[in-house]
């Protein structure tokens, strides 16, 4: 079974959530507090992801400060969502923040279609 490809794409100074990065952790994540940025967030984010489903998932953070990935442009003009976003195997995932409770239920989710026979 091939992996589900998980794209976070931001920019490399950017925040990881409009909402500010305080004690509630309604994120899931607690490596990153208190930074409320987009890279370490990712590196907490990558880090429970792969305790939790090993090399099901393959995480990859796609910083678009200089140069934006075609198929990211066909996105972006398409769709204009907000910073940082994700791709979840080539389709946007709007989550509007960078959240440990949304992309495992999106993760369960595709497990569970990929479980089910055709």
């Amino acid at each position: 079974m091939a992996p589900i490809v998980i794209e976070i794409v931001g920019l490399k100074d950017s925040t990881c959530s409009p909402f500010p990065c305080d004690m509630t952790r309604s994120c899931g994540l607690y490596d990153c507090h208190p930074t409320g940025m987009l890279v370490p967030a990712f590196e907490a984010l990558k880090k429970e992801l792969h305790q939790q489903y090993g090399d099901a998932v393959r995480l990859t953070l796609v910083l678009i400060d200089t140069e934006i990935p075609d198929h990211l442009q066909a996105i972006i003009k398409e769709k204009y969502p907000p910073l940082p976003f994700v791709v979840i195997d080539g389709s946007l995932v709007p989550m509007g923040r960078i959240s440990l409770p949304l992309m495992q239920k999106e993760i369960e989710k595709r497990m569970g279609d990929l479980r089910r026979p055709s």
